[in-house]
């Protein structure tokens, strides 16, 4: 998420009512969940097993439950509880906005798109030129949608990202003010959910094709040129490369990458980063011929079962 203008790590800091390590006029652009931090975002963390990974990553300001020191270059905003007070940032600088209109007044439509009766699009929506969007579709605000796109009915852009925090008093939701960013002459089947990334965009690649009932989780990002079969459930912060193939009822777990060209066959739960125009099988999914060869074995343990018990 962007700031509308940089802020200083002062008045972050005064924002959050909290203390801070650093150069008081240190910039800050923005904030990003971890998957997509960039220089000048804000990134929390509030767990010693992920200390590192925030202070070494892209990120210049980590909002942090514990003074530690600081890398070289950076800051950091000491925070009793930095999930709570990153919810604050987003609700400053990305509040709700409650819908006007069936289709926004502040949505952009492009030349020749067609909106069937019945769909919704939110605010500051933007879709490209000869597209086509069903009855009852509804695309949330700020999502952008390019040119030469289908969705069919039922169809969900952006929700949000499921991401919460386990408390005492139950489940504490982190607020999302990412998008969704459908490229162009992508075909979304019906009852489709893309969730948006928790702040910054999920992605759906130029020329990709999602069959109907597939879930796409927050932040993930697809290629070009995929085919993502039936009842497809992918998890948040995904990436999948160009010209993968995903078959029916298919389970994908998060913070996994799908190389170029990836084949996974039907009713498979896959849990690793996969290699280059490899085909995977199973649950927990492996490379298909080595699957394959398993299933050839365990076929013949009734009949060696058989013949020990005639020995």
């Amino acid at each position: 998420m962007r700031f509308p203008q940089p802020y200083t790590l002062k008045q972050i800091a005064d924002i959050l009512q909290i203390e801070f390590v650093g150069d008081a006029n240190f910039l800050i652009t923005g904030c990003n969940e971890i998957h997509r931090v960039t220089s000048g975002d804000i990134v929390f963390v509030d767990h010693p097993k992920y200390y590192n990974k925030a202070l070494e990553s892209a990120a210049t300001t980590i909002l942090i439950n514990k003074a530690v020191d600081c890398p070289k270059g950076k800051a950091l905003l000491i925070s009793e509880d930095p999930f709570s007070d990153f919810n604050k940032l987003t609700k400053l600088f990305k509040p709700f906005a409650a819908a006007q209109a069936t289709i926004a007044s502040s949505a952009k439509i492009g030349i020749n798109t067609i909106i069937q009766p019945g769909a919704f699009i939110g605010n500051n929506v933007s879709i490209g030129n000869n597209s086509l969007i069903h009855a009852n579709v509804s695309i949330y605000d700020d999502c952008i949608i390019g040119s030469n796109v289908t969705i069919h009915a039922n169809t969900v852009i952006g929700a949000d990202a499921f991401y919460y925090k386990k408390r005492k008093e139950g489940f504490d939701k982190l607020l999302s003010s990412g998008n969704v960013i459908i490229e162009d002459n992508v075909d979304l089947g019906a009852a489709c959910t893309i969730d948006r990334g928790v702040s910054a965009p999920t992605i759906i690649g130029k020329g990709s094709k999602l069959d109907n009932q597939v879930h796409i989780g927050h932040d993930t990002i697809i290629g070009r040129d995929c085919l993502i079969a039936s009842q497809t459930g992918i998890a948040g912060c995904v990436v999948i490369g160009n010209e993968v193939t995903i078959w029916g009822q298919v389970g994908i777990k998060s913070d996994v990458t799908l190389a170029d060209k990836t084949e996974i066959y039907a009713q498979s739960g896959l849990g690793q980063n996969t290699q280059v125009g490899k085909a995977y099988f199973g649950s927990p999914a492996i490379e298909a011929r080595a699957k394959f060869k398993e299933m050839a074995v365990i076929k013949k343990i009734p009949s060696l079962i058989e013949k020990i018990d005639k020995l």
